[in-house]
């Protein structure tokens, strides 16, 4: 197969039931883990369809892993409570604090 130009290879691999397609627009994909997710950016992501199943080929662009901080409702009402902010800005605060109940506080009191 090597020095098989393109077009012959794709005409080989529809003959072998085997169909690619580049999906278009793709920004990011974000693999999720037990305490952390990988994010994904700009990648190249292609679909290979073969007996009835699909794979997904992704080449990223960039690559950034992040922690992932579970918050409680409870905490979420602290905040809240603490310092009169709404539900979204306390949960924000949050997960920008990494879970820091002080440091959540201390960031909404000071603006």
């Amino acid at each position: 197969m090597m020095g098989m130009n393109p077009r012959q290879m794709k005409k080989l691999m529809r003959q072998m039931g085997i169909r690619m397609e580049e999906l278009e627009g793709v920004r990011e994909v974000i693999i999720r883990l037990e305490n952390r997710e990988i994010v994904l950016r700009d990648p190249a992501v292609t679909v290979i369809s073969a007996q009835g199943e699909k794979s997904y080929q992704i080449v990223p662009g960039s690559e950034e892993v992040r922690a992932v901080v579970e918050i409680s409702e409870e905490d979420v009402r602290l905040v809240m409570e603490q310092t009169g902010v709404d539900r979204d800005t306390a949960r924000k605060a949050l997960e920008e604090a990494n879970g820091d109940l002080a440091e959540a506080i201390l960031k909404l009191t000071e603006e």
